[in-house]
């Protein structure tokens, strides 16, 4: 007998909710529903395949242990403890950093990927922490930390009410947005222009986003920073900025000024390949617009300048006003969000407090650049410990990461590993236990990061649709065992994690004079909240200490999880409204517009001006059916479009002697791949596309339907060496490379 449950999907940063169909405990179908407060029935084709992902026969159904070199089936109590007897001895002989912890992309999109993570680092206090952000999104971090004081005040494009937007290096119509949490980007971008609002792109492909845009303009590859730093000179030169409101809450305009004087439109003109009157008038188009939001994305993170294109995109919000007003940018509000404190100076942000142990790259946000993980593990030096063991949780940096030959083999070497994994994929097969979580039908469902990114304020909670399955362990039961079994609590009841946090949660806030349950009894609060398990109790105090909570009864109307429970299609709070200056944590108080690390890095971008790269170079590319190298093992998924073929310009195919459909060989400085040549002017001459997460040829994995087209790894083509110097994110756009026909002999890159 068939039945309909809801939940909110995990397989991107929409977070769409669904209507799903079940039947027995199979997932036979996946809608949009229409009631849910955020996404009103919209769906995407990962959505669709909600069924087919939850449902593929190649996840694993039990833990693996390697036993005389082989993964073999074993008990969950087996797994664990082969977890303590691999973990702790390499921490007691060699310290907490010769264990280093990677985190992929999926742990943003699972509850206990949110709630269980930073309890790991925290007990295991190892600098050894990379993840995917660095070869994402931590240029945006990084530039949102130095200009607002917090790392993770981001603030997003009200999508919904702006006139004008401008997209650089974004494409939502693919990607369905990033950094930017919108159900129906596509339909909102419709609606803008419907409204008679006006779309730029800025891309070097010709994107779906492109072909709906007012204007796209071609850039080339890397000179995003350029670019924007000659809109920001601008409109400074034509009297054009107007910051507004936000006068007051501004620290080093004038220094500002002084700063973006040397990039003039006619300065970057030709480093960017857009003329200088083009740059002029999208300057003043965006100074004129009644209101204006600039959003930029991985184009333009994963680029030598990322922090600095990245900070320029807030720059230019500010100096035409746009920033916290409606129809601009503004800063989300989570549900659960700490209460926010009251505003005025704080910590502030710092970069580089430690470093890695080779290359000596700076910390950010508490982390190491991912890029440097294989050296980190295959290099010896006399400071520190080589990484010696790896946890990995929902990670396959084989795949996303420049160089994954030496990683592959650097992961071969280590004394242990544990990966947390539905699949024995390129990085999990290296594992000495594999540990995996069940289907996302089988699991609850909160969104803690990307609501602190929507362009609504909502809240939404998704029990599981399907009980969890006989022999499985709930992934939040899974991380909890783990937290235990790798810091010497091995045995304990995972309930103690959850406890331990909501214990330590409670009595921090119980001291803080702005909370609404300061100076009360935190065992009393504690006692009082709700929930079926342990996350549960999470959440519901989350909320009830949140901007919108009840306050453990100080607001009787406000949030709570049995209140939440209630409303299965979500809770709408809002739309996005101005909240300068309670967001800023800098040291002054104010937003810092020209801190002290980007001005030193602005030397590097004036350096810029006058390099032109030599030959063709590379660019990724997104797939609606995709999602990094999550969902390249599900049918419905693959094929059509979602295909590993390089891009080429008709001009720089027939220059090279390349067909199309003929295969190329792609040389960069970390290697080699080949590939079908696609010719297609959807991408400028000079530039070459490659898309991001194939290359599942590897032996050893159990991905039957990736291995019938595995594609090439876009990243072996990087040999890790490029970062941006201010976020260590790997620098995956705008490199150089060679492309010839496999027939003929590629000479080395000089």
């Amino acid at each position: 007998m068939s039945r309909t449950a809801l939940r909110i999907c995990p397989l991107c940063e929409a977070t769409c909710g669904l209507t799903l169909t079940i039947e027995g405990t199979q997932v036979t179908g996946a809608r949009g529903d229409r009631d849910d407060v955020f996404s009103q029935g919209f769906i995407c084709p990962k959505g669709a395949s909600f069924g087919a992902v939850d449902g593929d026969p190649d996840r694993l159904r039990t833990p693996l242990v390697r036993r005389d070199g082989e993964l073999r089936e074993a008990t969950w109590e087996e797994a664990f403890d082969a977890v303590a007897a691999g973990i702790r001895p390499v921490i007691e002989r060699y310290g907490p950093n010769s264990v280093g912890v990677v985190l992929g992309n999926p742990n943003v999109h699972t509850m206990a990927g949110a709630l269980y993570p930073p309890v790991l680092l925290a007990g295991l206090r190892t600098r050894s922490i990379f993840t995917a952000s660095t070869v994402d999104q931590m240029p945006k971090h990084v530039s949102s930390g130095l200009l607002f004081g917090d790392a993770h005040a981001i603030p997003v494009p009200d999508l919904d009410h702006t006139d004008h937007l401008l997209l650089i290096g974004a494409n939502p119509l693919e990607s369905n947005g990033s950094l930017c949490t919108a159900p129906d980007f596509p339909g909102k971008l419709k609606a803008l222009k419907a409204r008679g609002g006006t779309l730029t792109v800025i891309d070097p492909r010709r994107t779906r986003t492109a072909k709906l845009a007012d204007r796209h303009l071609a850039i080339r590859p890397g000179t995003d920073a350029l670019l924007l730093a000659a809109m920001a000179y601008v409109l400074f030169e034509e009297d054009l900025v107007d910051t507004g409101e936000l006068a007051p809450h501004l620290l080093g305009l004038d220094e500002l000024r002084a700063e973006v004087r040397d990039f003039t439109p006619e300065a970057v003109a030709a480093a960017c390949d857009i003329d200088a009157g083009t740059i002029r008038t999208l300057a003043r188009e965006l100074a004129a617009a009644p209101t204006a939001a600039v959003y930029a994305r991985i184009g333009s993170c994963t680029v030598p300048h990322g922090t600095l294109a990245s900070w320029l995109v807030d720059v230019l919000n500010i100096l035409t006003g746009n920033l916290d007003r409606p129809g601009g940018a503004l800063f989300p509000q989570a549900a659960t969000d700490r209460t926010p404190r009251p505003a005025g100076p704080s910590h502030g942000f710092a970069l580089g407090r430690w470093h890695s142990r080779v290359s000596r790259h700076p910390e950010a946000k508490g982390e190491l650049p991912i890029s440097a993980l294989a050296e980190e593990i295959d290099t010896a030096t006399e400071e520190g410990e080589p990484v010696r063991a790896v946890i990995a949780v929902a990670a396959n940096p084989v795949l996303s990461v420049p160089d994954g030959d030496r990683l592959d083999k650097a992961l071969d070497s280590l004394d242990f590993m544990v990966s947390v994994d539905p699949y024995l994929n390129e990085t999990s097969r290296h594992a000495h236990v594999v540990l995996p979580p069940p289907p996302p039908s089988q699991s609850p469902h909160h969104d803690f990061a990307f609501n602190t990114l929507a362009v609504r304020n909502q809240v939404r909670y998704s029990r599981p649709a399907v009980p969890l399955e006989p022999g499985r362990m709930a992934e939040t039961e899974i991380l909890a065992r783990l937290i235990l079994a790798a810091t010497g609590m091995h045995g304990a009841d995972p309930s103690a994690v959850d406890d331990l946090v909501i214990g330590q949660t409670l009595g921090k806030s119980v001291q803080e004079a702005h909370s609404p349950v300061h100076g009360r009894d935190p065992q009393e609060l504690a006692a009082q909240l709700h929930g079926d398990t342990g996350p549960e109790r999470r959440l519901d105090m989350m909320l009830r200490l949140g901007p919108y909570g009840d306050g453990f009864g100080v607001r009787p109307d406000g949030l709570n999880l049995e209140r939440l429970l209630a409303y299965p299609h979500g809770i709408d709070l809002g739309p996005l409204r101005p909240r300068l200056p309670q967001p800023l944590k800098t040291p002054s108080g104010k937003v810092e517009l020209l801190p002290r690390p980007i001005v030193d890095d602005l030397p590097r971008l004036r350096q810029a001006l006058h390099e032109r790269p030599e030959g063709l170079v590379l660019v990724g590319r997104r797939h609606l059916r995709s999602n990094n190298s999550w969902m390249h093992n599900v049918p419905a998924l693959t094929g059509g479009t979602n295909r590993c073929t390089l891009h080429i310009h008709p001009e720089d195919a027939e220059r090279l002697g390349v067909a199309n459909g003929a295969p190329v060989r792609i040389k960069g400085a970390g290697g080699e791949v080949t590939a079908p040549a696609e010719v297609t002017d959807g991408v400028r001459p000079g530039v070459v596309s490659l898309p991001h997460g194939w290359g599942h040829d590897r032996p050893g994995t159990r991905l039957n339907h990736a291995l019938k087209e595995p594609g090439v790894n876009v990243n072996q083509l990087l040999d890790g060496s490029l970062l941006d110097p201010l976020s260590g994110n790997a620098v995956l756009n705008g490199v150089s490379v060679e492309v010839v026909p496999v027939a003929e002999r590629i000479t080395p890159l000089t």
